[in-house]
């Protein structure tokens, strides 16, 4: 029987895993031959992932975003053919790149997938000296994901974005910028930007004007004016939901496999919801198929 490695973040969301384990176990023990690890505090995910993968044939985790984005990150530091399949079982307060993935809504239904779906490649992104799964992204609001209290986004979910997003409005800032990519430059002011590989951002479900393949080798980019009223900002986020122009041209999109964005101050940035650091400089590359995941259907 083929080995799997089970990585599971207890402190994920509402910390809905536990009491629910043996049931996944079950699921997961019907068709490999599994061994059990829950991690230990930021960073052992992926160190754990990265130094055992040579153990197993697939690493299935269960977390919010950031424990799959450690899983990633820890296999990214590994030659391509040397990346175990994963398997991912959402357990986390938005689940944004579980929506990418038409995985189930219950616990147990994903650990059945993650034990016995479809494995497909999936592309990455890396971002100067680090990786991500679905988005990079700058500026507004960038930073409600991991400024607002755990407790918090465990009581009120989604709600709990918008509520802390609503308290930045009047603070909006536009940051001077030259940004390169496939199709040429563009020099501008934008107050925010975001490079994503997914549907879903936030925990907000949008409908994209062109569909979202996650194996395609190009990002969806968009890139946004300084808004100066309500209306305007409505438009923006119509625009966002839909990666498409708004019709009062604030929101810049289109695709590209690579980019570059030098700004005139650090900017921070946040990977896959996490703070990703602060930086002048940045280049974003897509990594074509890079990793193999599981799929729900």
């Amino acid at each position: 029987m083929d080995k799997l490695l089970f990585l599971y973040n207890l402190h994920a969301g509402k910390g809905m895993l536990r009491g629910k384990l043996a049931p996944i176990l079950d699921a997961l023990t019907e068709h490999w031959d599994v061994t059990v690890h829950p991690t230990r505090g930021p960073g052992d995910a992926a160190a754990v992932a990265h130094d055992r993968a040579g153990e197993f044939q697939r690493i299935v985790c269960s977390g919010g975003d950031g424990t799959l984005h450690e899983v990633v990150n820890g296999l990214m530091a590994l030659p391509e053919g040397a990346r175990p399949q994963v398997g991912y079982i959402p357990a986390g307060t938005t689940n944004d790149f579980a929506k990418n993935l038409s995985l189930p809504g219950t616990l147990n239904e994903a650990a059945v997938v993650a034990a016995a779906g479809v494995p497909r490649p999936v592309d990455i992104g890396s971002f100067n000296e680090k990786n991500f799964i679905y988005i990079a992204a700058f500026g507004a609001f960038t930073d409600v994901a991991y400024n607002t209290p755990q407790q918090v986004k465990n009581v009120f979910g989604h709600l709990a974005y918008v509520m802390e997003g609503a308290t930045r409005l009047g603070s909006i800032q536009p940051h001077p910028m030259t940004v390169e990519h496939d199709g040429g430059s563009i020099t501008d002011s934008f107050c925010y930007g975001m490079v994503s590989n997914t549907i879903s951002v936030g925990g907000f479900k949008g409908t994209p004007a062109q569909p979202v393949a996650l194996d395609d080798g190009l990002f969806e980019v968009a890139l946004v004016r300084q808004p100066q009223n309500p209306l305007q900002l409505q438009g923006i986020f119509k625009a966002l939901a839909n990666m498409a122009p708004d019709e009062g041209g604030l929101v810049t999109c289109f695709r590209t496999s690579k980019l570059t964005l030098t700004s005139q101050e650090d900017l921070d940035w946040t990977l896959d919801g996490e703070f990703g650091g602060s930086c002048r400089r940045t280049e974003i590359v897509n990594h074509k198929r890079a990793v193999t995941i599981v799929y729900g259907k």
